[in-house]
């Protein structure tokens, strides 16, 4: 079950998380069960997400997933074997409709924010969406976006409350992002539920030439922050090996620490 997306003073955020990228079922399967597992343990609402396709790599020869067919099949079983709720990307508006048949929530890659086409068929799909600020854009910039996902919601019936931002950096020179806080009460007073991306908020984009580079150590200060501020939910890529991950290892959190960090960020959210 989705959780509540607009948190209440002191409640916990709810975590989307998971691998960049569906290496393989068995992997999904041990990632999803461990945050099946942690979420019981500390009444944290988890979900958990893997791209079956990433559209959007540095290389050509990167890595991209298993394919829309293949991953939405991995996607239904850690849904119905896990319990938990499931998020992928979508990244053409072609793909909407298949993929809202399998998941609980959409996403709209950060690189793809101002393809009205994309976003409004993901709004009008009847699923969640949490849509990503471009790295390109300011965070008063969205509002236009939160517009058109919300129109194409109404016109099709669909509850445009349940349509989210997600902030995870702007460009600042090249290979580099920075956060700016202030994005977060921005994109709040925009009045949707707001999402901090902490993983992808530390890439250091094509920083390696051919991939992106990252630097996890500053995950849990920026989470920190954020949860501090306020924001509804987390989303941080997490892999039992990030080193050795597919995508985005460098800035994704070890699954072995992501319980920890999780108990101190929801122990500053209780702070209110």
């Amino acid at each position: 079950m989705l959780p509540r997306f607009t948190r209440a003073p002191g409640a916990p955020p709810f975590l989307i998380a998971g691998p960049c990228v569906i290496e393989s079922e068995a992997l999904c399967l041990a990632i999803a069960g461990q945050l099946r597992a942690m979420a019981d343990l500390l009444g944290l609402s988890v979900i958990f997400k893997a791209s079956f396709d990433k559209a959007n790599r540095t290389s050509g020869a990167g890595y991209r997933g298993l394919g829309l067919h293949e991953g939405l099949r991995v996607l239904e079983k850690v849904r119905r074997e896990t319990g938990l709720p499931v998020l992928t990307d979508v990244h053409l508006p072609d793909q909407v409709a298949a993929v809202a048949e399998v998941v609980d929530m959409l996403q709209t890659p950060a690189f793809l924010a101002r393809q009205t086409d994309l976003i409004t068929a993901a709004a009008a799909s009847g699923r969640p969406v949490n849509i990503k600020k471009a790295q390109f854009m300011a965070p008063h910039d969205m509002a236009a976006v939160l517009a058109k996902a919300r129109a194409a919601a109404t016109a099709a019936g669909v509850d445009s409350s349940t349509i989210l931002l997600c902030e995870r950096g702007s460009s600042f020179g090249y290979n580099n992002l920075v956060v700016d806080m202030r994005a977060l009460v921005i994109l709040r007073d925009m009045g949707c539920p707001v999402v901090f991306d902490a993983t992808h908020s530390v890439q250091l984009p094509g920083g390696g030439g051919d991939r992106s580079l990252g630097q996890r150590q500053y995950v849990e200060p920026l989470a920190r922050a954020a949860v501090a501020i306020g924001v509804d939910g987390l989303f941080m890529e997490t892999h039992p090996d990030p080193d050795a991950a597919l995508s985005d290892g460098p800035n994704m959190v070890p699954l072995d620490q992501l319980p920890g960090l999780m108990q101190r960020l929801i122990a500053i959210a209780a702070v209110g």
